[in-house]
């Protein structure tokens, strides 16, 4: 990953060095998802799709690009190219502005004629997106309308009418009342992105006179990061929580100096209100399903006191590990992803500490440690950096600090048994194995994205893909859910099989990590494999891709009694049993309300 890349960054630079940026990421030899981007423009979009793909390298995507003619945005979408057909876009990104809007008020217009115009505007955006949605079936991303550079009405622009603040407010509503009913729509909050940068700064119309940009060529990595940010998180690279340090990180001072009723938290003094204010943020993302841990310098002692402070708002219940000790950070954060079953990648580290920062970055490639600044920039700089860009919050996300927690007591309670096995029946674990149900698609989809340790062909799906697999009856398509004593760990598994006369051809086999060692995958395959006897089928065909992230599963066929019966040079192996020879293997799980 590339330090100049990740926010805040200086957009200058970038566009003067997208060039050599390119060319240093495409040559770091890293294995990425290939993902093909389409962009219809309503203007001016080439300086757009270099910073996006840019942005996308760096973050684990490598896209290919279709990109519209000049302001063609509504005939490819409306009578797609033959080009456009053959491309077979991944994700469609349509960038509008408030210069592609045919129509404003007048002062002439009533509020009937006004209504009319709205829904007319509305009505041909809708068009598109249905159109490109029957055609493609993919993620649709479509920019919401920034303000303009000047009110006709001053300030009663925003409330008459006639104004174009009321009116592209008014549309931009509707946009979003799509996008709610739409699950394969997401909205590129351009009024923000422009409002963040300087409204006036973003309409340097300089850059529309002379090159047809709709907006300042500067602001550009601005929206083209968000666009990234949308784009990785709808394919699963987002980070899953944060490693937090303590000291003049989640309040002012030094507690091991100070002592706990001299550090600085709370309302009282301009500096303790920061820190309160930044723990309140953290809060509200636990309620995302974004997970928080300590890593901090610090005798544990002196660290839970600190939690513990009464006008502070993150409490020690509130984090899943706490690694308050001496060790090196690098290492403690290591420890903390191993005890969530989680790559350390998948974690940003907070610390107002550059030297720390740069061990931990320079010892764990692929974790982000973010340049946070001051306390007062702390929100604004992991806000802004999009981490955990939101596209899908599912039941599983707003409960998984629980689920983790719940981890946790369960290697607690691992510690009591000397005997594994009897270990896994003591969890009283109740499986559901079922064919894929509408209401869970889109956490299946999520699944599919987010898996890398347990992911058998790295296949990825949207949730579009996953309705036409469950849709179609060629495919043997399971879905997994684990209860047990502690509680419910939610869809941890997905499985896909593609049926082949009597042959079923494996092509996806995923499980969440935090079931890892659960005999989830047994009865995963147990199930599959009573499926296949269900339709007659004589043989399963099961692959296994090497990745750098998926090496724990290289030996997942050989487990469950499969041959190997091909290997190529790069580790790719081909797999099969005779379904008559299967022995099931799960025998702590109760699955379907059986009694296994």
């Amino acid at each position: 990953m590339l330090k100049e890349l990740e926010y805040p960054f200086d957009s200058k630079y970038i566009i003067g060095k997208k060039v050599m940026l390119r060319k240093l990421l495409r040559g770091d030899g890293s294995k990425r998802i290939k993902k093909n981007i389409a962009i219809l423009g309503g203007s001016t979009t080439n300086d757009i799709k270099l910073c996006i793909e840019l942005f996308l390298l760096n973050q684990g995507i490598d896209p290919e690009f279709y990109e519209s003619e000049y302001n063609q945005y509504y005939q490819d979408a409306m009578f797609p190219p033959e080009e456009l057909v053959r491309f077979k876009p991944d994700v469609i990104y349509i960038f509008t502005t408030n210069r592609n809007i045919t129509k404003y008020p007048q002062m002439t217009d009533t509020d009937d004629s006004v209504g009319r115009m709205i829904d007319a505007e509305y009505g041909k955006y809708k068009n598109i997106w249905e159109n490109l949605s029957r055609t493609f079936h993919c993620p649709i991303i479509q920019n919401n309308f920034e303000m303009p550079v000047y009110r006709l009405l001053g300030n009663k622009d925003v409330e008459d009418y006639h104004g174009k603040r009321n009116f592209l407010q008014k549309l931009n509503s509707k946009f979003y009342e799509y996008a709610q009913t739409n699950s394969h729509f997401y909205i590129c909050d351009l009024e923000f992105i422009a409002a963040d940068y300087g409204l006036s700064e973003w309409h340097d119309l300089n850059y529309w006179y002379m090159y047809k940009y709709a907006m300042n060529l500067y602001a550009i990595p601005s929206l083209s990061f968000n666009i990234a940010n949308i784009i990785k998180s709808i394919f699963g690279k987002n980070k899953k929580g944060y490693v937090l340090d303590l000291d003049n990180t989640l309040w002012g001072g030094v507690i091991g100096d100070d002592g706990v009723d001299n550090i600085e938290i709370g309302p009282e003094e301009a500096v303790g209100q920061a820190y309160l204010e930044f723990q309140q943020y953290l809060k509200e993302q636990t309620h995302l399903g974004i997970i928080l841990n300590v890593d901090s310098k610090n005798d544990e002692e002196n660290a839970i006191a600190g939690l513990n402070h009464p006008n502070g708002v993150l409490k020690p219940g509130d984090m899943i590990v706490i690694k308050a000790n001496w060790e090196p950070k690098d290492r403690n954060l290591c420890s903390i992803a191993d005890e969530l079953t989680l790559l350390p990648e998948s974690l940003v580290f907070v610390d107002d500490n550059p030297a720390e920062r740069h061990i931990v970055t320079e010892q764990l490639p692929g974790v982000s440690a973010p340049e946070i600044g001051s306390v007062q920039n702390y929100i604004q700089i992991l806000d802004h950096s999009g981490f955990f860009e939101t596209t899908v919050i599912s039941e599983d996300d707003t409960n998984r600090n629980r689920m983790y927690k719940e981890n946790v007591q369960r290697a607690q309670q691992q510690a009591k048994f000397d005997d594994y096995n009897d270990y896994l029946l003591s969890l009283d674990m109740r499986g559901t194995i079922k064919s894929f149900e509408n209401v869970l698609m889109s956490r299946i989809a999520q699944l599919t994205n987010k898996s890398n340790q347990f992911n058998l062909t790295t296949k990825r799906y949207t949730r579009e893909e996953i309705e036409e697999v469950a849709a179609n009856q060629d495919y043997i398509d399971l879905y997994g859910r684990l209860e047990d004593r502690f509680g419910d760990n939610g869809v941890v598994s997905v499985v896909i099989g593609k049926q082949i006369g009597n042959i079923v051809d494996i092509e996806l086999w995923i499980m969440s990590c935090r079931v890892l060692k659960r005999n989830m995958e047994f009865a995963m395959m147990d199930e599959l494999i009573n499926q296949c006897t269900k339709r007659g089928i004589l043989k399963v065909i099961g692959h296994y891709y090497p990745t750098a992230k998926n090496a724990m599963v290289k030996d997942f066929y050989s487990l469950h009694g499969f041959e190997k019966v091909d290997e190529d040079d790069t580790g790719n192996t081909k797999w099969e049993i005779n379904v008559a020879n299967y022995i099931p293997k799960n025998n702590v799980i109760n699955v379907n309300g059986g009694n296994e």
